[in-house]
């Protein structure tokens, strides 16, 4: 059984998230809206993972994330804000944030947050695999919020996943049209030239919003200046080579 803790001050949600939680069969070991208190539960009850709002009293989320990784605690934590600030999300991914869910938001959507990311599969190896592919996901979700790729557009998807079978594969690269496109497509469903153009979309919608600086910050260098954008192809490519250098896979 998972065991959950929940850190919300907000006291009517708390206890919707503490019911959802334990009528779905976890384990909820705690909640409390105060940051301190919450510390305390961290190292006490060694949750799997932790639902954590960013406005808490005696101490913010952020304190919270900090302490924890610098005591080398292991749990999964989800955090939730009222802030859409990139820098905000950015920095709450980089002090180990799984996820950053905007509020509102359900009950229902945490909770299926907290089971895709703590998912166990029955065979050891597959959980190994299973724990690497959600630590590519997190970086290539990351690069994206950074660049400013939304998460609601179809192209979204589509540039994750063919950015991860670039990592597994560099050479499919080569073959964008024939190869990566087709297989991208029979996954979501869609057709070939579809993907093709929501992943330009994607990245068409970065440098509308100004963000080549972002990309450019990315991978350490000036890769493009002012309005030239890269092809769908050299941008998978150039995000695929960063995480293979990273030692990501």
């Amino acid at each position: 059984m998972k065991r959950i803790l929940i850190l919300e001050s907000n006291e009517a949600f708390a206890g919707e998230l503490k019911e959802h939680f334990t009528r779905k069969g976890y384990e909820v070991c705690g909640v409390t809206g105060d940051g301190k208190e919450g510390l305390k539960l961290l190292e006490k009850c060694a949750p799997n993972a932790v639902v954590l709002s960013l406005f808490l009293t005696s101490c913010d989320g952020f304190t919270v994330l900090d302490e924890a990784r610098a005591a080398g605690r292991k749990a999964d934590f989800i955090v939730m804000g009222n802030f859409a600030d990139d820098k905000i999300i950015n920095r709450a991914i980089a002090l180990g944030a799984r996820y950053y869910l905007m509020k509102p938001v359900s009950a229902e959507l945490v909770e299926a947050r907290v089971a895709e990311i703590s998912a166990e599969l029955p065979v050891q190896t597959e959980k190994f695999e299973r724990r690497r592919a959600g630590s590519l996901d997190e970086r290539i979700s990351g690069i994206f919020i950074s660049i400013g790729i939304p998460p609601h557009i179809k192209g979204y998807n589509y540039l994750r996943e063919g950015i991860k079978m670039a990592v597994n594969d560099p050479h499919i690269i080569n073959n964008v049209t024939k190869g990566l496109y087709p297989i991208i497509g029979e996954k979501f469903q869609t057709s070939a030239s579809k993907v093709e153009r929501a992943i330009r979309h994607a990245i068409e919608v970065a440098w509308n919003r100004g963000r080549v600086d972002a990309v450019n910050a990315i991978f350490g260098a000036r890769v493009y200046i002012g309005s030239e954008k890269p092809t769908n192809s050299e941008f998978i490519a150039l995000v695929a080579d960063k995480l293979i250098l990273e030692s990501m896979v």
